[in-house]
C-alpha cells in the first residue's frame, strides 16, 4: 500500500507526493534540493534498518547544521519588497530598477563590485531622495526569486515596469553596475558606427540590450512633466540611451548626437538624462581605490559620496567634481593598478564620465534631483572622503 500523502515543502510552500515523515521534520520538494530525502517514520523499518537508519540520520542531521552555517554566512537577504507588493501597492511618483550583475557562473567576466553599487544606490534613494523601498525594483543573481534575477528578459519586463502608467510629476530612475560593450551598428543611426550595450547574466544565450532598444524601452514612452535619471556604471555607456544631446565637460558645450539615419531618439514630452560611466570608446574601472578592500564601480561611488553630502547640485558641479576625483584617482594609478590594465591602456588609463538629455539645459541652473520636491543644501563643500585616495588598490575593468 502506497504511504504517500500530500506535504508542503518547508522552504517554497508547494504541496508534494512524499512518505510519511516525522512530525516537525524540515522537508523539502525535490526541486529545491533533490538530494534531500525526506524522513520516514521509525515504523517503516525493521530493527536493524532502524538502526542503520539512525547513524544515517545523525549524519545528515549533522552535514545540515554544516550546511545551515555556511548558507547563514553567505546568503544575502533579498532587497526586493514582498513581490506580490509591485502589484497590490497603489502607484509612487517615485520608482526605481536597480541592476549589478557579477557573472558568478561567468569566470572570464567575473565582477565584484556591482552589488555593492547596487546597495549604495538603494540607500541614496531611500535615505537621501526619499523613494520607498517597495517601489525600488533590484535585480541581482543573489535574489532567490526568479524574477529578480537579471536576465535580458527580466531587464526589460522591469523597465516596461518603471515607465508604465507614468504621470506628470514622477522621477524614475534605472541604475546599471555590469559590463557593457560594442557591436557594428547596422541601423546607421551611430556616429560612430558601433551600438552600445550592456550585459545581461545571460547575454551569451539571450544576446545584449543594446541602446536602440533602451531608447524604445524607457525614453520614448515619457510624457510631459516625467523626468527619468539612467545611470549607468559599464564600459563604453556614455551613449548607452542614445539621447540627442551630448555634454562636452571639457568644451562646457552641448553637441548634436542625433542619428544620420533622422531616426527617432526622444521622448514624448518628457526628459529623460543619462550620466554614463565613460565615453563610448573607453572602459569603466570598478576599483577599490575609495574604500579598503570593498569593490565598487568609480563612477556610482564618487557619485553617491556627493549626493549624500550635497543633495543637490547642478549638473555642471557635479560634473566638475567627479571628473576633479578621477582625474586625481588615475594621476596616482589607483585606477590603472594592474599590471593588465597598464600594458592594455599604456599606463594611460582614462575614465571621463559623460552628460547626454534629449533636451539642452543650463547645466550650471539646473539642479540634479533625482525626485522633483528635494531639500537643497546650500552649504557647499567637497566631500573629503572623496578626495583621500587610497593607493594601491586593486581594480578590474568592465568590459
Amino acid at each position: 500500500m502506497d504511504m504517500r500523502r500530500s506535504t508542503p515543502c518547508s522552504r517554497c510552500r508547494q504541496r508534494f507526493m512524499a512518505k510519511s515523515v516525522t512530525k516537525g521534520a524540515d522537508v523539502e520538494c525535490p526541486s529545491c534540493k533533490p538530494n534531500y530525502l525526506p524522513i520516514p517514520a521509525d515504523e517503516q523499518y525493521s530493527s536493524s534498518q532502524q538502526q542503520q537508519y539512525g547513524l544515517r540520520s545523525r549524519m545528515r542531521c549533522f552535514y545540515s547544521q554544516i550546511r545551515g552555517k555556511v548558507h547563514q554566512s553567505t546568503v544575502t537577504p533579498s532587497l526586493n519588497p514582498d513581490p506580490s507588493a509591485f502589484n497590490s501597492m497603489k502607484r509612487s511618483s517615485k520608482r526605481a530598477v536597480l541592476c549589478g550583475i557579477t557573472y558568478n557562473n561567468l569566470k572570464q567576466y567575473r565582477l565584484k563590485g556591482t552589488i555593492n553599487d547596487v546597495r549604495n544606490m538603494r540607500d541614496l534613494l531611500i535615505n537621501n531622495f526619499g523613494y520607498p523601498g517597495h517601489f525600488i525594483r533590484v535585480l541581482t543573481e543573489e535574489e532567490a526569486d526568479p524574477r529578480f534575477i537579471p536576465t535580458r528578459k527580466n531587464i526589460e519586463d522591469s523597465l516596461r515596469w518603471l515607465v508604465s502608467d507614468s504621470r506628470q510629476g514622477d522621477s524614475l530612475v534605472f541604475f546599471y553596475s555590469g559590463h557593457g560593450l560594442r557591436q557594428p551598428d547596422f541601423n546607421n543611426d551611430e556616429d560612430d558606427g558601433f551600438d552600445e550595450t550592456i550585459c545581461p547574466v545571460d547575454f551569451q544565450e539571450a544576446g545584449m540590450i543594446v541602446d536602440n532598444d533602451l531608447n524604445t524601452l524607457i525614453v520614448r514612452p515619457l510624457t510631459p512633466g516625467v523626468t527619468l535619471h539612467a545611470i549607468v556604471d559599464a564600459c563604453h555607456s556614455g551613449t548607452i540611451l542614445d539621447l540627442p544631446k551630448v555634454y562636452i565637460s571639457k568644451e562646457k558645450k552641448w553637441v548634436n548626437s542625433s542619428p544620420p539615419s533622422g531616426a527617432e531618439k526622444r521622448t514624448n514630452g518628457g526628459l529623460a538624462i543619462s550620466i554614463g560611466a565613460c565615453l563610448d570608446h573607453q572602459a569603466a574601472a570598478d576599483t577599490s581605490a575609495f574604500t579598503a578592500g570593498k569593490m565598487n564601480g568609480a563612477l556610482t561611488y564618487i557619485l553617491a559620496e556627493i549626493l549624500k553630502k550635497l543633495p543637490g547640485p547642478t549638473y555642471g558641479d557635479l560634473f566638475d567634481l567627479i571628473n576633479e576625483t578621477l582625474d586625481n584617482v588615475n594621476q596616482s594609478s589607483c585606477l590603472a593598478n594592474t599590471r593588465f590594465l597598464r600594458r592594455l591602456f599604456n599606463s594611460n588609463f582614462s575614465q571621463t564620465p559623460l552628460l547626454s538629455s534629449s533636451a539642452e539645459f543650463d547645466v550650471y541652473k539646473k539642479h540634479l534631483f533625482l525626485a522633483v520636491r528635494c531639500w537643497l543644501n546650500k552649504d557647499r563643500y567637497y566631500p573629503q572622503s572623496i578626495k583621500r585616495l587610497k593607493k594601491n588598490k586593486r581594480l578590474d575593468h568592465r568590459h
